[in-house]
């Protein structure tokens, strides 16, 4: 709703941490005033105006094709932004990798806060986002967040540690992973659950049933190959996204291998092809769509001039047991 209440020249200051009587002179345009200080000032009036009139926009950056993954989460970051009457600038698709957006994103003309998702930038640049006065929240994030930013997420690794449980308890050992690319924070928790798993049955995991790959149909069709075809062939696969899967599906029916009862296949995400597979995926579900709400909650929060109560939040994955695994042969 819009903030009715009159801004005065003390709420200027205390949201800028600098003087009343600097706030003064800023707005009587008096010289003696540092260039960035001028600029923090004006920015913090700026946001007033647009919040006493209703008119916020939350900058939203998705630098990836709108899929069935991160499509559902910006659906539901967007649906939650209407809920609170806050307007949506979408950054989207992967010509956006290319573009220095952090560095100018402060200086956006009506941009009030902004929602990162997957943020391809290191961690130094989301610190130097976070020493300017626009709020922001990662989700999903890439590399390891630093501790003051707000971020959310889901539980790789536990998601990981109860998948590769399910594939233990059905008596397989010699489980090969399908991943994504190296060093990429999910990809580190879900091959650490992975392994996790494997120690507490007492197995050692084998260098030579790892791929890491890009996320796609086509990069695990050819992973899933190389590992069946390796003399050693492992008799599961975990895949790390169910596009993975799908590939991997295709490998083993290309080699005459019936899926469950040659070898078990397994994905991660629960997007709505896991459903639509032969036969139907076992995967676990990530609650995307709740990222998304949560994420413009977290928002909020710091809009309304709270400190989020959690800054990084995990939230629950759930292992989801379909047609496409099952005892070891």
């Amino acid at each position: 709703m819009p903030d009715s209440r009159r801004v005065t020249v003390r709420d200027i200051a205390a949201e800028t941490g600098v003087s009343i009587a600097t706030v003064s002179r800023v707005l009587n345009d008096h010289a003696n005033v540092a260039p960035r200080t001028r600029d923090l000032v004006l920015r913090a009036v700026e946001r007033s105006r647009l919040r006493a009139t209703g008119t916020r926009t939350v900058y939203v950056r998705c630098p990836y094709v709108l899929t069935d993954y991160f499509g559902l989460i910006v659906s539901s970051i967007a649906e939650a932004l209407k809920v609170h009457g806050l307007r949506l600038l979408l950054d989207a698709g992967e010509s956006a990798q290319h573009t220095d957006a952090l560095a100018t994103l402060p200086d956006e003309p009506g941009v009030s806060a902004a929602i990162l998702i997957l943020p391809p930038e290191d961690g130094d640049r989301l610190v130097a986002l976070s020493r300017t006065d626009l709020p922001f929240v990662v989700v999903d994030p890439r590399t390891p967040p630093p501790p003051h930013i707000a971020a959310v997420s889901a539980a790789h690794f536990a998601g990981a540690l109860a998948l590769t449980r399910h594939l233990v308890e059905l008596g397989h050992r010699a489980i090969g992973v399908v991943a994504g690319p190296e060093e990429w924070l999910a990809g580190d928790a879900r091959l650490a659950g992975h392994r996790a798993a494997l120690s507490q049955a007492g197995v050692l995991p084998m260098p030579h049933h790892l791929r890491h790959i890009e996320p796609t149909a086509a990069a695990g069709h050819r992973a899933a190959a190389e590992l069946l075809d390796h003399p050693q062939r492992p008799t599961a696969l975990v895949c790390f996204n169910d596009k993975l899967a799908v590939g991997a599906l295709r490998a083993a029916r290309e080699r005459g291998l019936r899926v469950p009862e040659d070898l078990s296949v397994a994905g991660f995400d629960d997007i709505d092809l896991s459903r639509a597979t032969t036969p139907t995926l076992t995967t676990v579900r990530q609650p995307l769509e709740e990222m998304g709400r949560i994420a413009v909650t977290q928002l909020m929060r710091v809009l309304d001039g709270h400190r989020p109560e959690a800054l990084h939040i995990e939230l629950a994955t759930t292992l989801v047991v379909r047609e496409s695994t099952g005892p070891v042969p």
